[in-house]
């Protein structure tokens, strides 16, 4: 049987910690942010843990672990 390919959009967007926990950029910094409060921009900063259901979909994406 062949290999998983991994998901290329997935690959750009998510990333595991060594305990594989699944980490993803913050919505609401991409574009526009002139207009919005400079507390609002450093709060987006930095990544988050992905919501377990949508980890496990990620998982599976990434082709590690995701069985």
């Amino acid at each position: 049987m062949p290999k998983m390919k991994t998901h290329s959009g997935a690959k750009k967007r998510f990333k595991l910690t060594g305990s594989g926990k699944v980490m993803h950029r913050q919505a609401g910094k991409m574009h526009l942010n002139e207009h919005k409060p400079s507390s609002r921009t450093r709060r987006l900063n930095g990544d988050v843990v992905l919501v377990k259901g949508d980890a496990a979909k990620a998982k599976k994406m990434l082709g590690k672990y995701g069985k």
